[in-house]
């Protein structure tokens, strides 16, 4: 690694460590649980997939929609069964990439993933509005203005110094000159340390002091599958986003079981569960960090705010991550998907817009799943409308019917009205050259028309199937009907 890359990732590092900070806490409290453990999370958790994850550049830590997830747990069975629970999650983590999974990522069409990108994007952004709020109630007066000026301030820097340097990031430019002149100044605003106080010792390994019993099992077992299919989703879309920006290829099983591990190591200290973190993998790419020093490097930091630099890091100003976090908002969010109104299929704009509402309504995996069964529906019913059949009269009176398409549960019924038993000859050849068989209902659809065939007393002979489509229907006890 030469010393410009290394001097970037490093300084990525640091910025995203800054950013990292307070999306953990807030993400603890949110779980309704002691700020460290998200701090904890987040120094495994980045640090691990950093190391031995399959995407450098990506930044994971204690996510938001995972901490959603288990807010119910803790509040009914304590910290101990969550911390089962994250270590559980990270087991299944572990053996979704071992049993080579993270190619399932492929079967999320674009448009989902154009609306998981503007859904998150909304999500941050909305997310930073509750800096505005004290004690539960919208700032006003001098207060309101001197957050929004500052936070004013830290976009225009972070917008606008590019333009003059790109020798550092801009979004650590940002935060530390707005740090410094809120506290020179000595303005009354929020800082850090108002969230919660970050001082603590060094992580220590142990077990989570709960009954091992198969009733602990049925307790925390629904909460660490969702927690481990929300995690995976989240990372393997971030990991596919990643891909487009950098123009490289990552590896999701080793992605996988990386996360996995981190996520057992993190349950292990005591911290929460996590994954990977779309706002923060973006200001990481912005701040020029492709290496994996530059996660590693956000991860040690994160545990050195806790064990040594907590005074400094609580006087940084919450409007100075805000901004940061609006800005990440803005280039998060896909504006071209605003475009393809009226130039893509009514149904892709339609899958866009589903995946954005439930994500901001909801959470990414109801969001994802909804989008790509909508999709899915949508492909179905495109390639059963595409059925197509005509047929002549054979030299010998017999009918040839030629079928051309795709025979499955959604086309199944176009299929068969296609044909008249009733009114045919009494040899009928259905010629299968262009038709594909592709599922059980297809299989049926064939013996439903042999019985219609055979109870009018005729015969239907099938022909030019392909290997495939003959293996399909002999399995399936239809061999005595298949021609040559």
């Amino acid at each position: 690694m030469n010393a410009t890359r290394l001097r970037a990732d490093v300084l990525a590092g640091l910025t995203t460590s800054f950013a990292l900070v307070p999306e953990c806490i807030a993400f603890a409290l949110v779980a309704h649980l002691n700020p460290l453990m998200g701090l904890y999370g987040a120094f495994f958790i980045c640090t691990i997939t950093a190391l031995f994850g399959g995407r450098p550049g990506m930044m994971s830590g204690a996510a938001g929609s995972m901490a959603v997830v288990i807010v119910a747990l803790v509040v009914q069975h304590g910290v101990g069964y969550l911390l089962a629970t994250v270590l559980l999650s990270g087991l299944i983590m572990v053996l979704f990439g071992l049993l080579r999974l993270g190619k399932l990522v492929r079967m999320v069409p674009h448009p989902v993933m154009l609306g998981f990108v503007n859904g998150l994007a909304i999500v941050i952004a909305m997310a930073q509005l509750e800096h505005f709020k004290r004690d539960h109630h919208w700032l006003g007066g001098p207060a309101l203005w001197l957050m929004a000026g500052l936070v004013a301030l830290t976009m225009a820097v972070v917008f606008l110094l590019p333009r003059l340097t790109r020798a550092v990031p801009p979004a650590l430019v940002a935060i530390l000159g707005v740090g410094v002149l809120s506290n020179a100044l000595g303005l009354p605003t929020r800082t850090l340390g108002d969230m919660a106080h970050i001082a603590g010792g060094l992580p220590s390994l142990a077990l989570p002091d709960i009954p091992w019993t198969l009733e602990t099992l049925r307790i925390v077992a629904p909460y660490a599958v969702l927690m481990a299919m929300v995690g995976l989703l989240e990372t393997l879309l971030t990991l596919n986003l990643t891909d487009e920006i950098t123009q490289t290829r990552g590896r999701t099983n080793r992605e996988c079981v990386a996360l996995g591990v981190a996520n057992v190591a993190s349950g292990l200290a005591g911290g929460m569960g996590g994954c990977a973190m779309i706002g923060q993998t973006m200001i990481n790419l912005n701040s020029g960090g492709r290496g994996r020093l530059s996660g590693v490097v956000a991860g040690v930091l994160i545990l050195m705010f806790v064990l040594f630099l907590s005074p400094w890091i609580e006087r940084i100003p919450l409007a100075a991550l805000v901004g940061v976090m609006f800005v990440v908002a803005i280039e998060t969010f896909a504006w071209g998907s605003l475009k393809v109104v009226g130039k893509v299929p009514r149904n892709d704009v339609l899958v866009i817009v589903a995946v954005t509402v439930i994500t901001v309504l909801t959470d990414l995996a109801v969001a994802v799943m909804c989008g790509i069964v909508i999709a899915a529906l949508n492909f179905a019913w495109q390639h059963a409308r595409e059925l197509e059949a005509d047929h002549d009269l054979d030299a010998d009176g017999g009918k040839r019917y030629r079928v051309r398409g795709t025979l499955f549960f959604a086309s199944v019924k176009p299929f068969l009205q296609r044909f008249d038993a009733a009114g045919d000859p009494t040899r009928v050849t259905l010629d299968c050259q262009h038709l594909s068989f592709v599922d059980y209902s297809a299989i049926e659809a064939l013996r439903t028309l042999r019985e219609r065939y055979a109870k009018a007393g005729k015969h239907l002979h099938v022909v030019h199937l392909s290997p495939r489509c003959k293996q399909l229907l002999r399995r399936a006890g239809l061999h005595p009907e298949l021609g040559d």
